[in-house]
């Protein structure tokens, strides 16, 4: 076999090895620029090579068998746990947390250290990227705690957006819910999620993040699961909330 003669009706290797959970289309890609990809013994020199399943597929060694189904977890992430699969600092990580719990998953976007609540787990590359995308326009739901005093009429301007440093964020909703003590209870949707977002707006609000959950992620919630528990979502249920366009284009 060689790359000239490759099966033109099988998947493309970056999409294969998304689907088998192995890393995301992009991730992929790299892996093929290391040359650590090989299929049927022949290394790899570019991602629109098509595979089929019954192919021996390897990445570093190892044989990557036909991707599973598509499969979704909701993770009630504890305090303390970086979103990574490897911390340079060797800080513990939500994926050594389950390890042995879970078959190999990754997660639909992050979760700072401090931050808690719902983060969303798959064993497909595929859906991973693409519900992460801002084009999605998934709301996720914050609940924070933060010390400091705010009015609603504050947190209300932030429905235009605002800019902080020369960083544009979009429409934030804001509700004042209770005032415990020195500290304010808020409940904050977004729908961008860039990096420390809502630590960095209430910051130029005035307000100290003490707190900080994750309630909804678009249509799934936290609910009531409980602090470091997992649960996976129904096979039937996860395709009535993605719905039929994000269920088409990764191939549900």
């Amino acid at each position: 076999m060689t790359e000239e003669h490759h099966n033109q009706a099988g998947e493309r290797i970056a999409k294969f090895l998304a689907r088998a959970g192995v890393a995301s289309r992009r991730e992929a890609e790299k892996l093929i620029e290391q040359g650590i990809v090989t299929v049927d013994g022949v290394t790899l020199t570019t991602p629109a090579f098509k595979v089929t399943p019954d192919m021996d597929i390897r990445v570093d060694g190892t044989r990557i068998g036909k991707p599973d189904a598509t499969r979704l977890w909701r993770f009630h992430k504890p305090d303390g746990l970086v979103t990574t699969h490897k911390d340079p600092q060797g800080r513990a990580t939500v994926f050594d947390a389950l390890q042995g719990k879970l078959p190999r998953v990754i997660s639909i976007g992050r979760l700072d250290l401090t931050t808690e609540g719902l983060l969303l787990l798959t064993n497909s590359g595929d859906l991973a990227r693409r519900l992460e995308l801002p084009s999605t326009g998934w709301t996720r739901r914050y609940r924070l705690r933060a010390y400091g005093r705010i009015r609603q009429s504050d947190l209300d301007s932030l429905t235009k957006g605002v800019e902080i440093d020369g960083v544009q964020y979009g429409p934030i909703r804001a509700h004042l819910d209770q005032t415990q003590g020195g500290n304010q209870w808020i409940t904050m949707s977004i729908n961008e999620g860039k990096n420390r977002e809502i630590r960095n707006v209430c910051r130029h609000l005035g307000l100290q993040v003490n707190r900080l959950i994750r309630t909804a992620y678009g249509p799934f919630q936290l609910g009531k699961l409980a602090k470091g528990a997992f649960e996976e979502i129904p096979g039937k249920q996860m395709k009535e909330q993605l719905g039929r366009k994000i269920c088409d284009e990764v191939g549900l």
